[in-house]
């Protein structure tokens, strides 16, 4: 039975209200965390961009197998990057190949090609290196002979000059290659590197001049081998 003296109003449980406030408050943090009002630190340096591409694109690709393949990625890799990275990346390339010549010069066969490596090869330059070869004269005699061949009353002189020096060279070149042969034959007698193979890299190496040889000499001219 319902007083008139008593509102109509039910009242209020204010255990409710507090928990409605608790999850207003819960759910208006959340959707603050959402927003990124405030953004907490990250707590570490912010990654290169050439760092951060390395590792979206995942595993490194293998080394390139030939020339065109080769210049197709660096022409990639310059797309990417900015003026300032390209250029510091090419510093990069300059230092390491510099590096790498001066290790095969010095005579690391790390670093040297297929066709200078083993102790065979090494033997067969510092016999080259130790001698003076006709051969080591072609250079500067050819330029000679561009020089004088602009004088027409010379001609025939140089032909027969350069048939005399082409003859001596063909024969100091034989003996160089039958004496490399029989030192590496005595020194090395179970290789299989010998015979005109051999003779003509030490040819080739005869030919230059000595501050182009390719690794740098090791012995000097007259030294015992």
């Amino acid at each position: 039975m319902k007083l008139p003296w008593k509102s109509g109003a039910e009242p209020v449980d204010e255990s409710s209200e507090t928990s409605v406030d608790d999850a207003a408050t819960t759910d208006s943090a959340r959707v603050s965390a959402r927003s990124g009002a405030t953004t907490p630190g990250k707590g570490r340096p912010t990654p290169k961009r050439r760092d951060a591409q390395a590792r979206k694109q995942g595993p490194v690709a293998p080394p390139p197998t030939n020339r065109a393949e080769a210049r197709a990625r660096r022409k990639a890799e310059k797309s990417t990057l900015s003026k300032e990275e390209r250029k510091e990346l090419r510093a990069e390339r300059n230092k390491a190949r510099s590096e790498q010549r001066e290790k095969m010069m010095s005579g690391d066969e790390k670093y040297m090609i297929a066709r200078d490596r083993g102790p065979v090869r090494a033997y067969a330059r510092d016999l080259v290196d130790s001698r003076r070869n006709f051969a080591g004269l072609f250079m500067p005699f050819a330029i000679v002979l561009i020089v004088a061949m602009m004088v027409p009353d010379f001609a025939f002189y140089i032909n027969f000059l350069m048939l005399a020096f082409v003859v001596f060279m063909l024969i100091d070149s034989v003996i160089l290659g039958r004496m490399v042969n029989n030192r590496v034959s005595e020194r090395y007698p179970d290789s299989t590197d010998g015979g005109i193979r051999l003779g003509f890299y030490a040819f080739t190496r005869a030919m230059q001049l000595r501050m182009m040889r390719a690794p740098r000499p090791r012995v000097s001219v007259g030294d015992e081998v």
